[in-house]
């Protein structure tokens, strides 16, 4: 997303996950963000989910070790933004699980949601 405050980084969902979205934009962004040596605070999306990939949630398990689990403190705070109730829902049940603060957004909250990750 390119209407994100400075210092923070956001995603978009719409549609399908596929593997390539982690390895070719989710991984490479938040890897980057890390090497510059600053806490990350990232926004994601969740506009439409058609589809999850089968290797797109091989991907996402190992990022989430990678950066995640090796990473931890640099992981300050995650909004996920959706209108989706089962993804809302999830976030909230693992939330503990997700380095750093996570909040859960509706859609019409976006603003909020930016202006607590850059907070």
């Amino acid at each position: 997303m390119n209407d994100m405050p400075e210092g923070t980084l956001g995603f978009r969902v719409n549609g399908d996950v596929e593997r390539e979205d982690y390895t070719d934009i989710l991984r490479p962004a938040l890897e980057e963000a890390m090497q510059s040596g600053a806490n990350l605070r990232t926004l994601y999306l969740l506009e439409d989910l058609d589809d999850i990939e089968g290797g797109a949630l091989w991907e996402d398990m190992k990022l989430g070790f990678d950066l995640g689990v090796k990473h931890h403190k640099q992981w300050e705070r995650s909004a996920i933004v959706t209108d989706i109730p089962w993804m809302a829902r999830a976030t909230k049940l693992f939330a503990w699980m997700i380095p750093g603060e996570a909040r859960v957004y509706p859609l019409a909250e976006i603003e909020d949601a930016k202006r607590w990750i850059a907070g």
